[in-house]
């Protein structure tokens, strides 16, 4: 599972510490070279639902291995792009490959763990995000630095490739769809089905469940937050006075390694105090953090991006846990889908709408939007994720303490 979220995230995010580098290379706007980030991101967004809807009924392992091995492609190619067009391409083509390690791991995990274990296993596995994040993005800043650009992308493509074939090796076939829950999609009377011809249908129905669409929007903010802050301060950490390299940029991603060691303990507390006081308190430790980067010392810069990663993986946790309690057992992948296109509109939105207020007034008028928008999410899961007094799921893989 570990090496399922350092695979996915490996070379997702990778153009980050490279976007001063590229907005040279290519002579073009901020805006124009921030869209190798939202292209990516945009590609998730897309595929994810449908993805799900076509994947119900596979096996796990086979759609996670085709997707790890997938998503190399488009990776390489990007090394051979001659315009950001062409980059930007390639960069939407790997978003497209990817809901297929995260949609159905998710549902892998839920399936293959007791319900007592499930949000301590998910912390494993965004801690296995937060270390791939970590690993293309310095490895993409350290390899442009020393070479050029391209040999970042051929190098990650490598990686994956080879972490694909490990996790084919290793990862388990699975038992079977575990923990069966009592179905909320029969209250609006709609059969399960693998087709697309009922695919619409059953997104109407999912959507009606009230705890799962917040869900969504709190998703939707953690990716914002993330993708907001560590795209658009690497332009505000390359002026005056920080005048940060590419390689330095790339070294700030080294806060990702504190979620290595957090996120697994959060999720050991998260067990016992509950899925809506743990993504309250994530959501509110990101926020300081957040407004931390403010500070004219590049010290307390850093320590306020390590708040930031770490209350959003810690959020990603809690909100990935709620999803599978939330979520009817006939559409788990359809659910999660779902909840990776919200989430990853999320990291799209952030790429793009951020230039707006940079515009305005730079880094400053950025961090006010981005902790308005925490301050949204923190609100949604406050007053949406309270247990109802009937809980239409009582057997839900995690404790529904909250």
């Amino acid at each position: 599972m570990v090496l399922c979220g350092v695979c996915a995230f490996l070379g997702l995010y990778c153009t980050q510490p490279l976007l001063p580098l590229l907005e040279a290379v290519f002579h073009a706007s901020k805006t124009m070279v921030s869209l190798t980030v939202s292209a990516a991101t945009l590609g998730v967004a897309i595929s994810a639902p449908i993805f799900g809807a076509l994947t119900e009924r596979l096996p796990r392992k086979r759609v996670i291995v085709a997707s790890l091995v997938g998503v190399t492609v488009p990776t390489l190619l990007a090394a051979t792009a001659q315009s950001m067009g062409q980059l930007i391409f390639w960069r939407f083509l790997q978003g497209i490959t990817l809901p297929g390690i995260y949609a159905v791991v998710v549902t892998y995990i839920g399936e293959e763990w007791p319900p007592e274990r499930m949000a301590l296993v998910m912390s494993f596995y965004v801690s296995g995000t937060a270390l791939g994040g970590f690993v293309g993005r310095l490895t993409s800043g350290i390899l442009a630095d020393a070479f050029n650009w391209r040999v970042s992308f051929l190098t990650i493509g490598a990686f994956s490739l080879v972490g694909a074939a490990a996790v084919a090796a290793w990862l388990p076939k699975g038992r079977g769809r575990a923990h069966p829950l009592p179905s909320a999609l029969s209250t609006f009377a709609i059969a399960p089905s693998p087709s697309l011809l009922s695919f619409p249908y059953q997104v109407q129905a999912l959507f009606r469940i009230r705890r799962l669409t917040a869900t969504y929007a709190v998703g939707f903010n953690v990716l914002f937050s993330l993708v907001a802050v560590f795209t658009w301060i690497t332009f505000h950490l390359s002026a005056q006075p920080f005048s940060l390299s590419t390689a330095a940029l790339s070294s700030l991603f080294v806060v990702y390694l504190v979620g290595l060691i957090v996120t697994p303990a959060a999720g050991y507390v998260i067990t016992h105090v509950g899925l809506r006081a743990g993504i309250a308190g994530a959501i509110v430790v990101s926020m300081v953090g957040v407004l931390l980067t403010l500070a004219p010392s590049i010290h307390i810069v850093i320590l306020g991006l390590t708040l930031l990663s770490s209350g959003v993986f810690i959020a990603q946790t809690a909100s990935q846990s709620h999803l599978r309690v939330v979520s009817p057992p006939d559409a788990r992948v359809t659910a999660a889908g779902l909840y990776l296109t919200c989430y990853y509109l999320g990291g799209t939105a952030a790429g793009s709408i951020p230039g707006l207020f940079w515009a305005m007034g730079k880094w400053p008028a950025c961090v006010a939007f981005i902790v308005a928008m925490q301050g949204i999410a923190l609100a949604i899961a406050l007053i949406f994720w309270r247990t109802p007094a009937v809980d239409p799921q009582p057997a839900s893989p995690v404790p529904d303490t909250f």
